[in-house]
């Protein structure tokens, strides 16, 4: 599999997505999953390192099964890697996804009822009852006031990224509980129903190269990272800096940055 992008290519020697062309012992369809632990790590190999994170009702193509360990690929983004099987479920098909920082996942319709799981923004459920404040799904219960339909995508990423001003920073993250650069990018594009890759490298591909003033929900990169414009001088992003997500005076940041030798290297507008 050399020369191809290891974090987009579903293969791994043993098995390999069939139609794609690459060598494997095993050609296989893949099986449809979804994530049902409220947040788990995306690995490069099982017990590796974390390369980015998937949350609660995201879709997988799982293409193996071995030894506690399902590699798989993630229907948003393509992204591939090794992720506990424990943390895999049926899929579904989702109908809304939290659109508050985060919520919980309630046993009845009833705010005084056991919690059963925190939920981050972005986490896909599947609406199957409707109640006067809480909307039902196969797991349990959740406000009604947190969820958004599928078919009602935010308008304004820069609004989907201000919902996440003050998350830790988390390298590989991407919840509510931690986020990078190219977690913050990719929660606040995916929610207004823009596709996006999961890291910076690959980001620095979406839209046209942004020419002129700077406007609101620009992108900006340096190597290795990515910050959004806010509004006119001004930056949202996940950075090290303060580890947490925050916002910027660009020239401040054009000059913290350089200063540690990481000139700006594109501007992109999605």
């Amino acid at each position: 599999m050399s020369g191809r992008d290891r974090r987009l290519t579903p293969g791994n020697g043993r098995v390999a997505l069939e139609g794609r062309g690459l060598a494997a012992e095993r050609q296989v369809p893949g099986e449809a999953a979804r994530v049902t632990a409220p947040v788990t790590a995306l690995r490069a190999a099982p017990e590796g390192a974390r390369d980015r994170q998937l949350i609660s009702g995201e879709g997988v193509r799982v293409l193996e099964r071995r030894g506690g360990w399902a590699f798989v690929q993630s229907e948003k983004d393509g992204y591939v890697g090794y992720l506990r099987e424990e943390s895999l479920g049926p899929a579904q098909t989702p109908t809304h996804r939290v659109a508050v920082p985060a919520s919980h996942l309630y046993r009845d319709a009833d705010l005084k009822s056991p919690d059963l799981a925190p939920l981050s923004f972005g986490a896909l459920v599947t609406v199957t009852a409707e109640h006067e404040s809480f909307l039902e799904t196969p797991e349990g219960f959740i406000p009604r006031p947190h969820l958004r339909g599928l078919d009602r995508p935010f308008a304004d990423p820069v609004a989907v990224a201000r919902l996440h001003l003050g998350v830790p920073y988390l390298w590989g993250g991407n919840a509510i509980w931690g986020i990078d650069c190219s977690g913050l990018v990719q929660a606040a594009l995916t929610a207004c129903g823009a596709p996006c890759p999961g890291d910076s490298d690959m980001q620095m591909t979406l839209g046209v190269e942004a020419q002129g003033d700077p406007r609101p929900g620009d992108l900006w990169f340096w190597k290795g990272h990515v910050a959004m414009v806010a509004e006119p001088g001004l930056l949202i992003h996940a950075y090290a800096h303060i580890m947490a997500v925050g916002l910027e005076e660009a020239d401040t940041a054009l000059r913290r940055i350089e200063a540690a030798g990481d000139p700006l290297i594109a501007r992109r507008r999605p």
